[in-house]
């Protein structure tokens, strides 16, 4: 009997230590932070080595925080107990309960909020309140578009040549070939027509230099005869241009160009009996250096000018040498210019020189040496893209040795501008005057004004048009004159960036107070352009 006693009193023992953990757990006898500081073995108050380190006074509840009124009986650490998240679920009874009270305040949560409200969010946003919600940006890492799915960049001239690449210059060659038909072969008073192959090559070549400039352009026209009286023939020229920027306000310049092509039946000097009329060779050189002072602009240029002659070939099939042409001209000029502003530059320019003929005198027996005077005022234009150039007036005398000669002398007109009115529109206005020499006996020579002016439009991306109109007028010595007139209008329809169809139609008509001078031509030409 005791025995049983012993063993039930065992059993309700066991009992009461099994139902005590989830007893505790139930009615969360875990307790929080506040409830357990003070167990434990209690620590030494803390004493500071320096005086006046703590306050002295204490609070009525003896700690170092003062009395705080509604505040006071709070402890430090109440702030940590009472704003610590709250407690996670842990029985399935409250978080069942947990889930139904989340539940009962979703619909509330998911009411469109009104207006006011919005705009007060956004507000309190953009014043930077410590509780303020900042609207997301847009996403900024967007994916790039791949190199295949771009649209291409459209070129500016998409018919412009390329160009080769030859050390620091960019060569442009063009290649034209085609049929020419003429009614005028020679541009003579008698003239026939006649139909010929026209093969031309041109070159232009610009440097990339970052200071100093360079520019070459050569052409070369080879014509071969299919029919007519007009023989095979081959005429060019090149011109070279070098730009130095020596110093500050110091600058050199330096040309050469080289021309080669047949005299026509307009030249000044006649030949009776002439069935084809000699090749003319010019040759020009020119040397120059500018200095800037301040507004002033001093300059210095010496320029020759070299011109021969070949033989005519006389109609019965003998040749007339014409070496009593050949001369040499010298000159030296010296400019002196005021900026008004960077785009106008008035000058004046005076030029003295000498022209020295291979032969002391021609087949007639005249001295035709001639020392030459020049005296022009002019205006240099620099207006960006838009104009560019020089025009200039004045005076031109040459006084020959030979005393039976009469002085070749008159106004000098001269013209070098650009413009471009429009994009795809070029302007060139070109104005020379030239005192040609004569053979003639008892003729000293004439005074050639010409001029030309040429429109270049570009009515398409790929047509191309330009139409150029030409005035000369030839005023004798001694009595006479000429007047030319001339109109040329072509158009390149481009097939591509490397080759188009290029049509060509000129007419010429010459004037003359003089007997067997007037003539008439035009001319036809079709053919195909190359260019890289």
């Amino acid at each position: 009997m005791q025995r049983k006693s012993r063993s039930f009193c065992l059993a309700c023992a066991v009992g009461a230590l099994l139902a005590l953990p989830a007893a505790g757990q139930e009615a969360d006898l875990r307790g929080t932070v506040s409830e357990t500081r003070n167990a434990g073995i209690p620590s030494p108050v803390y004493q500071p080595a320096s005086a006046g380190a703590l306050p002295a006074e204490t609070g009525e509840n003896g700690t170092l925080f003062p009395d705080r009124g509604a505040d006071a009986d709070q402890t430090p650490f109440s702030s940590l107990d009472s704003q610590g998240p709250p407690r996670t679920p842990s029985t399935a009874r409250e978080r069942r309960a947990d889930r139904a009270r989340q539940a009962a305040d979703a619909p509330a949560e998911r009411e469109a909020p009104e207006t006011g409200a919005v705009e007060a969010t956004s507000t309190a946003s953009l014043d930077g309140g410590a509780e303020a919600i900042r609207p997301l940006p847009l996403r900024t890492n967007a994916p790039v578009q791949p190199i295949e799915g771009r649209r291409p960049t459209r070129e500016d001239d998409p018919y412009a040549p390329l160009g080769l690449r030859v050390g620091s210059f960019t060569v442009v060659p063009t290649l034209e070939q085609g049929l020419r038909w003429t009614s005028n072969a020679n541009d003579s008073p008698q003239g026939s027509e006649a139909l010929f192959s026209e093969t031309t090559l041109r070159l232009n070549a610009v440097s990339d230099w970052p200071r100093h400039r360079a520019a070459l352009n050569g052409y070369a026209t080879y014509r071969e005869t299919i029919s007519g009286e007009q023989d095979s023939e081959l005429e060019g020229g090149a011109d070279a241009a070098l730009e130095l920027d020596l110093a500050d306000g110091l600058s050199a310049r330096a040309a050469l160009s080289y021309e080669v092509r047949r005299e026509t039946a307009s030249s000044p000097v006649f030949v009776a009996g002439v069935e084809r009329q000699p090749l003319r060779h010019t040759l020009d050189g020119a040397l120059g250096v500018e200095r800037a002072l301040g507004r002033l602009r001093l300059g210095v240029t010496g320029a020759v000018t070299r011109d021969w002659y070949g033989d005519a070939r006389l109609a019965n099939g003998d040749t007339l040498s014409q070496s009593d042409r050949n001369s040499t001209l010298a000159v030296m000029r010296l400019r002196g210019g005021y900026e008004l502003s960077p785009a106008l530059i008035p000058f004046l320019e005076v030029e003295a020189g000498r022209r020295f003929h291979d032969e002391d005198r021609d087949s007639a027996g005249y001295a035709r040496s001639a020392t030459r005077l020049a005296g022009r005022a002019g205006l240099a234009l620099d207006l960006t893209e838009k104009l560019a150039g020089e025009v200039s007036a004045g005076w031109v005398a040459e006084d020959f040795e030979d005393s039976r000669l009469d002085t070749v002398s008159g106004l000098e007109l001269a013209a070098a501008l650009d413009w471009s009115p429009m994009r795809g529109t070029n302007v060139r206005l070109d104005g020379t005057t030239t005192v040609e020499g004569s053979t003639n006996a008892g003729e000293s020579g004439s005074l050639l004004y010409a001029g030309t002016l040429r429109i270049e439009r570009r009515l398409r991306a790929n047509l191309s048009g330009d139409v150029a109109l030409g005035a000369a007028w030839r005023d004798y010595a001694g009595d006479g004159h000429d007047l030319i007139l001339s109109g040329e209008a072509s158009l390149t329809w481009w097939l591509n960036r490397y080759a188009g169809l290029t049509g060509r139609a000129r007419h010429e008509r010459q004037h003359s107070s003089l007997p067997d001078r007037d003539y008439e031509e035009t001319s036809v030409f079709m053919g195909v352009t190359l260019q890289r």
